[in-house]
């Protein structure tokens, strides 16, 4: 699961310096070109790249943030025996009788109509060092849910019910 992580990193490596690049190289042409057109307030080019420039500067950061967080993940120091970062839940919902599967992801990862939520989520707090059998009271936006965690599976390959 290690090689996971280190695949990711590389991943948002590569995308960062391809961001990189296009922020100090490729948009300074393309501003000084739309500039080279001449009045700035009614030139799409212009405006356009500007909006380009300002999503990857966001964009860039970002992703430093997250790479940070994620170099200073120790794959050791992950519970080989509790809910966290990496795992792979299902939980029954008390009142509806619903089964639902979550996987914990890192925050560039997260899409929650796949399950792929965030430790930080309030799912993802309530769960988070949790055992199988155990029973959570959550907080969301809908409303309050109580949840049984009925399995789950570590990033370690470990599977409790």
């Amino acid at each position: 699961m290690s090689d996971d992580i280190e695949l990711k990193k590389r991943k948002m490596r590569e995308e960062l310096e391809q961001l990189k690049y296009e922020f100090k190289v490729e948009l300074p042409k393309k501003i000084a070109e739309a500039r080279a057109y001449g009045d700035l307030k009614e030139n799409a080019e212009y405006h356009a790249a500007k909006e380009r420039q300002s999503f990857l500067n966001a964009r860039i950061t970002q992703l430093s943030s997250q790479l940070s967080q994620l170099s200073n993940l120790s794959v050791s120091d992950i519970s080989k025996d509790r809910i966290g970062f990496g795992s792979t839940v299902t939980v029954l919902d008390l009142e509806s009788e619903d089964v639902m599967e979550f996987t914990f992801v890192s925050p560039n990862e997260v899409k929650p109509a796949e399950g792929k939520i965030s430790l930080s989520s309030p799912v993802g707090m309530a769960l988070n060092n949790r055992g199988a059998g155990e029973e959570v009271e959550i907080d969301i936006p809908a409303g309050k849910k109580r949840y049984r965690i009925e399995r789950f599976t570590t990033m370690h390959g470990e599977s409790f019910e």
